[in-house]
């Protein structure tokens, strides 16, 4: 036997390898002793510090804003009760709340939509500035609506129920809320969709539906904005979402003839 043959028997393959080259996820990290290896330690550092600038940098709303009135939407700004960063991870009631200034100016948009859409920055700006537009240019294509008189509402300092005292002010029938989730040690960029049937200040978490984890590492653009589509259509046509409403959108979608829209079919289980 020579050296090099000696060598590689020494060298024992790694069986979850494979498994880890198809999962962000924190498996299999290996161990020198009793502790973690160095680079698996620095790989959590660096992990760490990304959730951690997630939360706590700010959303460049000037930026987005500009973006979506390139790509055709009609935007609005407001806040809410929570006055600055501090106080909006200290107090999470007051990000729930509308400004009363802008709860005013949104009373005096002159039509009722039967959609508004806010974009919150939530527990991730990362998450909002990276796919929050690509998202809503996916759904737009699913979605039939006059896009240009839908209000896309741009929210500072917001949580998910602040989606439903903008609904109410705007008289929509129906808003959809796309916010950064709070970040984890894999994924410190995953943007959350919410869907609102007749929304009102005091609605539940159940009477909501959820659409999570929207990143290309994890639910792409547009499996999320199909998922999108259907839900709001159903809501629109049943008047309800929550548990109420169910997720059917997609074992198979089939073309209808003379190239119209393509139909949902089939059931999936809830995207919750």
């Amino acid at each position: 036997m020579n050296e090099s043959s000696s060598h590689t028997d020494l060298v024992q393959a790694n069986p979850w390898d494979e498994l880890r080259a198809h999962t962000s996820a924190r498996i299999a990290l290996g161990r020198v002793g009793a502790s973690l290896p160095t680079a698996e330690v620095l790989r959590f550092g660096l992990a760490h510090a990304q959730a951690r600038d997630a939360v706590h940098r700010p959303l460049d709303f000037e930026a987005l804003d500009s973006e979506l009135h390139e790509a055709g939407f009609h935007t609005l700004r407001v806040k809410s009760d929570a006055t600055d960063r501090p106080v909006y991870l200290l107090r999470p009631d007051l990000g729930r709340r509308l400004d009363d200034g802008c709860r005013l100016r949104l009373l005096q948009e002159p039509s009722a939509p039967a959609l508004a859409v806010v974009i919150a920055d939530g527990l991730s700006s990362s998450a909002v500035q990276r796919h929050a537009l690509p998202l809503l240019e996916a759904f737009r294509t699913r979605f039939d609506a006059d896009w240009a008189k839908v209000p896309v509402v741009l929210a500072e300092q917001g949580r998910v129920a602040l989606g439903d005292g903008i609904g109410e002010a705007l008289r929509a029938r129906l808003v959809v809320l796309l916010i950064g989730e709070r970040p984890g040690l894999s994924s410190p960029d995953s943007l959350g969709l919410y869907l609102t049937c007749q929304p009102r200040v005091g609605r539940m978490d159940s009477e909501r539906n959820c659409i999570s984890n929207v990143r290309p590492e994890g639910l792409p653009y547009d499996q999320a904005a199909t998922k999108l589509a259907y839900l709001a259509r159903e809501a629109l046509r049943l008047n309800l979402s929550g548990v109420a409403l169910k997720d059917d959108s997609g074992l198979q979608v089939i073309g209808e003839a003379g190239g119209s829209r393509p139909r949902v079919e089939g059931t999936v289980p809830d995207a919750q």
